[in-house]
């Protein structure tokens, strides 16, 4: 399945519509967008480690959780309004402070439905640290919602009808 979003429009999607995500101080960054797949990293710093100086799992889940959407945006277009339905993650090793790679694949692009695998690695090492699978809901086709960003500068007509499945 071809994208139909760049990383550049990905990015800046993100900047208007979730500054938290996006923000000059999140550490996350959109990295690659390909055919079925995008990759995120996320610089984890001090205030994403857990004590013992591991990465939080809240950190991981968020990373989980922003690259399926951000994977499934990549292939519908900008749809402000599809939400996380469930998302089950297990935790393999701890990560150390550093940069993560998440992988986030599309399992299935349906109309109403997304499924997406994440794996989420070390940068360093390649080692995966934790798995992740994502289901979420696609606003039905016609939605005549608009989203506009929280500075002003941009909305986005909220519709899914990019989605040819």
């Amino acid at each position: 399945m071809q994208p139909v979003m760049t990383v550049e429009a990905l990015r800046e999607f993100l900047r208007d519509g979730f500054p938290q995500v996006m923000g000059p101080d999140s550490g996350f960054s959109v990295d690659r967008v390909g055919e079925g797949f995008v990759v995120m990293k996320l610089l984890a710093a001090e205030r994403h480690l857990r004590p013992g100086g591991t990465v939080s799992g809240p950190t991981l889940f968020t990373l989980a959780d922003v690259a399926a959407y951000v994977a499934i945006l990549a292939h519908i277009g900008p749809v402000a309004l599809a939400v996380t339905t469930n998302m089950s993650i297990n935790f393999l090793i701890k990560p150390p402070p550093g940069t993560l790679v998440a992988k986030a694949s599309i399992l299935k692009l349906g109309k109403r439905l997304a499924v997406c695998e994440v794996a989420i690695a070390g940068e360093d090492d390649g080692t995966t640290v934790c798995h992740a699978v994502a289901t979420y809901s696609i606003p039905p086709s016609g939605s005549n919602l608009t989203f506009e960003s929280r500075s002003g500068e941009a909305s986005y007509q909220v519709s899914n009808s990019k989605n040819p499945l």
